[in-house]
């Protein structure tokens, strides 16, 4: 390996990414099939039933009028590292590494969470062909394992491996989805999801959480910057066209699932698959798809793991590497593969990160799927409402000091970066107030899980103070 001399120009990642490189990237990491086969009966059964397709629908115009100022911002941050680099341009070097800090501990839960999911979910499947109960976390060492080897090499295997994933669990999905409004359920086309009587009835908040979560992942579009092809279009495109893919996919098929199943039963089938009784995503498809659709959907849904949870290691590697090059983290960390032309060291210390992480919820014989992904997925997005709050309100900081880069748009540099600021309050209200649901767990656990993000923001805080570091802004 070589080591990364530390100048005022850290040694920087290089790639040839296009936009449809990074959309499958981004998408991968938002997962379809994950949040499909568990965001959706998460939000449906902890949330409000038939409604959910409306949180998706709020998650996803929320997002949307977050990234009109995400995008606006793009052209001036010349760094990688997606909301530590804004906050730090338009806030200040301090908030900068507490929103740094609170993304690595946003990302590593989420993926912490999704290593549980893949665990439980090569287990079920394996005994629902007749083959021996196998503890989790044995699956999820076998898992983590691979995505170490592919982390290490070069990003564009990634890619290639995200993308062909990506494309299979759409295809089938969507085929689904026309399977659905061909042939509706008992009730035939219905749009009761999107009635007030419907989507209000019931905890909407928790439907949002969820399908916030399932977004978790949409702005590392701007973390594969120096890996992009002429960043300062691919950025912004990719990052529109994921939220809007992610969005309607989302939004779509769960509105198809209460179609199929029907809006008086749903959230009884799905509070059914939280209970493991039964699994609304392969049983839906097996009365749809028959058998063998069933077998396909079961397959690509861990392909679908196996993609989020590589994703979101490429994304943390390169936040420590980006933060290692600046002399925040130790500078082992900002080493390049000279072969591979990759953050292997970095990827390595993740890798580790993530073991360790795992240990702890092996140790303690934590629930897989509602223990470990369900209250991992809370803290992630906690730690992301923060993340986007603080850089929508660093996108108005910034152009209100440099005028001269507005270009007559306020509306773009102003007026919904505001909007997304007040929006994001509102969904960090609902969250919190709520996340006992999430947790399943009780007010003194649920209150400690929730701080996090907000205690690994003062962290980071504290940590900005650091002479040493040589952090823009």
């Amino acid at each position: 390996m070589s080591s990364t001399k530390h100048t005022e120009n850290p040694e920087r990642l290089r790639g040839r990414l296009g936009t449809a490189g990074i959309v499958f990237m981004v998408v991968a990491a938002a997962a379809p099939l994950t949040v499909i086969g568990g965001n959706m009966p998460l939000g449906i059964g902890l949330g409000n039933g038939a409604g959910a397709p409306v949180g998706f629908l709020i998650a996803a115009l929320l997002l949307l009028v977050f990234s009109i100022g995400f995008v606006a911002m793009t052209p001036h941050v010349k760094q990688a590292g997606a909301f530590f680099s804004y906050v730090t341009l338009g806030l200040g070097k301090r908030p900068g590494m507490g929103i740094a800090v609170v993304a690595l501990v946003a990302y590593t839960a989420i993926q912490a969470g999704i290593y549980g999911y893949i665990g439980w979910a090569i287990d079920d499947t394996i005994r629902f062909y007749g083959g021996p109960s196998i503890p989790w976390p044995i699956y999820s060492l076998v898992t983590l394992l691979i995505v170490a080897f592919l982390g290490y090499r070069h990003i564009n295997l990634s890619a290639k491996v995200l993308g062909i994933a990506l494309v299979a669990e759409i295809s089938i999905v969507v085929l689904l989805d026309l399977a659905i409004v061909v042939q509706p359920g008992p009730a035939g086309i219905t749009f009761a999801s999107f009635e007030p009587s419907t989507f209000l009835n019931g905890a909407i908040s928790v439907a949002i959480l969820f399908a916030l979560t399932g977004f978790i992942g949409f702005e590392s579009t701007a973390v594969f910057r120096d890996e992009a092809r002429n960043p300062e279009r691919t950025v912004p495109r990719a990052t529109y066209i994921s939220v809007l893919i992610i969005g309607g996919f989302y939004a779509f098929t769960c509105w198809a699932f209460v179609v199929a199943i029907g809006p008086d039963a749903v959230m009884e089938v799905a509070q059914r698959t939280l209970a493991g009784e039964g699994n609304m995503l392969l049983d839906t498809t097996n009365d749809y798809l028959g058998r063998i659709g069933r077998d396909i959907v079961n397959v690509l849904l861990l392909t679908s793991l196996f993609a989020c949870v590589l994703s979101f290691h490429n994304v943390i590697a390169r936040y420590q590497f980006v933060l290692a090059g600046l002399r925040v983290l130790p500078q082992r960390l900002a080493r390049i593969h000279p072969k591979h032309e990759s953050p292997s060291t970095s990827s390595l210390v993740q890798s580790g990160t993530a073991l360790a992480v795992l240990a702890v919820f092996a140790v303690f014989g934590v629930d897989p799927l509602v223990g470990v992904f369900g209250s991992m997925a809370g803290v992630a997005t906690v730690g992301m409402t923060i993340l986007m709050f603080t850089t929508s309100l660093a996108v108005i900081v910034y152009f209100a000091r440099n005028r001269e880069h507005r270009g007559g748009r306020v509306w773009r540099t102003l007026v919904f970066p505001a909007l997304a600021c007040a929006g994001l309050i509102g969904a960090m209200v609902l969250v919190l107030s709520n996340f006992t649901l999430v947790t399943s767990s009780g007010v003194g656990l649920s209150t400690m899980l929730a701080f996090i993000p907000f205690i690994a923001f003062v962290v980071g805080w504290i940590i900005g103070t650091r002479k040493r570091a040589i952090l823009p802004g």
